[in-house]
């Protein structure tokens, strides 16, 4: 039982050791999964603030939000995320990387995305 136990423990820490180089690229790709899962509902919020304002102003709130603010949203959330998965014990990092993404995909299936 014991071997069992430092096996499994063996096996997570060698996981969470080949993915730890790539935390930034890893953290960058949930803050753009959420996002693409999310983004409609939060465009449907900006389009009901300003659907009373003029076609122009308009077209340009949503370029400046998509353009702009999604990337600056991305830019900044990413370090924080990155964060998050350091907060995880060493040993369970990899696994909660992978927890992360199965959620993820599942929200995105719940929303009819996949």
């Amino acid at each position: 039982m014991k071997e069992v136990i430092q096996f499994i423990s063996s096996t997570l820490g060698q996981f969470t050791a080949l993915i730890q180089p790539y935390y930034n690229e890893v953290a960058l790709t949930i803050m753009a999964t959420t996002l693409v899962v999310y983004g409609d509902v939060l465009n449907k919020k900006i389009k009901r603030i300003i659907s009373p304002y003029h076609f122009i102003i308009r077209t340009v709130v949503f370029v400046l939000v998509c353009a702009f603010g999604y990337g600056i949203l991305v830019v900044f959330a990413t370090p924080y995320v990155k964060q998050v998965i350091l907060l995880v014990p060493y040993a369970y990092q990899g696994l909660f990387v992978v927890g992360v993404f199965l959620l993820l995909g599942y929200l995105a299936e719940h929303r009819r995305y996949i």
